[in-house]
């Protein structure tokens, strides 16, 4: 049986399982700073054991050393319309960066002449020194460009077979486009490293769709991660409520914002008032109230002890701490929150090639966290 989410919430509460609501457990974990003073840093990619690169939504890209040393601005980077939400935003090394130093990142692209802009992937390679990128080239541009500084979404992800994900945004204005497939506001695209969209692609050959879209009807999507499957799961924010965890699967409409488990800010209903519809999914998960969710990872290791070993981490912005997320399948049976005595902004989430936990906080002097275990 299939429940909704409304419905797996009794679930839960009649079978005991309460901690998935409200319960909160401290763990036995510890929050180390290895490297602070960024500025609103957005994304977080290792390129090898110990150094990782680092985004700063102002429109830096950092080089951080194992010892939490900052480099300098890294040069080479195209224009970037830096406002509201927009600017330089996440950050993928390529599974092969150690043989051709190749990375990915996305940005909120202006317009060639007058005004708009949009999301926005790229590719370049890092100079053997590291101080600057070579050979950029724009992979794709997020169509149409709009004015709007809202709802860039933008998380990448790499697939197994070398596919690329990316995660868009409705743009805030334009929320009904994300109901039709002529644009891509409010869609998860796929496409091949060069940029091409892949021939089976749910949408390719259909008229009057764009070939890169694999999955519709999303809101803002700030987190993405394959699960252990290889599947692509993403988290989105909702308006007032009804910010949601989605396994996503190829074609699938995902009903913003048509249905929502969430409301319009400051109260009333959005559209119909719809929670289900025929044709439309429903998540794996969702809070109500927001807390605003971004980075997300899955955790493969056993550095935390095996209880932790596959469940699913989520920053919250807006209540600041770390939620972990246990699953059965595709639905999500328990959270834990963690973290809440940090008090801050979680923007991303990443494990390292250590098994460890590494966060992002977003504040204008944000730091770079690594868990450990306490024990």
């Amino acid at each position: 049986m299939r429940h909704h989410p409304g419905t797996w919430h009794l679930f839960i509460l009649a079978t005991g399982l309460l901690t998935a609501i409200s319960g909160v457990h401290a763990s036995s974990v510890k929050p180390e700073v290895v490297a602070d003073g960024l500025e609103h840093p957005w994304g977080l990619a290792f390129i090898d054991e110990g150094r990782m690169l680092v985004t700063e939504r102002p429109g830096r890209l950092r080089l951080v050393q194992a010892d939490g040393k900052l480099g300098a601005a890294i040069e080479g980077l195209p224009k970037i319309d830096v406002g509201g939400q927009g600017g330089l935003l996440d950050v993928q090394a390529d599974s092969a960066f150690t043989r051709n130093r190749i990375i990915y990142f996305c940005y909120s692209e202006p317009a060639s002449s007058g005004f708009g802009n949009s999301t926005a992937l790229a590719s370049a390679r890092l100079s053997d020194d590291g101080k600057r990128l070579e050979q950029m080239k724009v992979l794709f541009s997020q169509k149409p460009k709009v004015s709007s500084n809202a709802h860039f979404g933008c998380r990448i992800v790499e697939t197994k077979d070398g596919k690329l994900f990316l995660t868009l945004g409705d743009r805030y204005k334009r929320m009904k486009d994300a109901q039709t497939l002529d644009n891509h506001h409010g869609k998860v695209v796929r496409i091949n490293k060069d940029g091409s969209a892949p021939k089976d692609n749910p949408f390719a050959g259909r008229k009057g769709a764009l070939p890169e879209i694999w999955s519709y009807g999303h809101r803002n999507s700030q987190g993405a991660a394959l699960g252990p499957d290889g599947r692509l799961w993403i988290n989105e924010h909702g308006a007032q409520g009804g910010d949601e965890v989605n396994r996503l699967e190829a074609g699938k409409n995902y009903g913003w914002p048509v249905i929502t488990w969430g409301e319009n800010y400051g109260g009333g209903k959005i559209g119909d008032g719809l929670t289900e519809k025929e044709g439309m999914e429903q998540p794996a998960y969702y809070w109500s109230p927001s807390m605003a969710p971004s980075g997300m990872a899955f955790l493969r290791s056993e550095r935390y002890g095996k209880a932790w070993q596959g469940s699913l981490f989520v920053g919250a912005l807006k209540f600041q701490y770390l939620a972990r997320l246990e699953l059965q399948g595709d639905k999500v049976v328990k959270e834990e929150k963690l973290l809440q005595d940090v008090k801050q902004r979680i923007r991303d989430v990443r494990e390292g090639p250590d098994g460890l936990l590494y966060l992002l906080t977003d504040h204008s002097k944000g730091q770079l966290i690594r868990l450990r275990p306490a024990s």
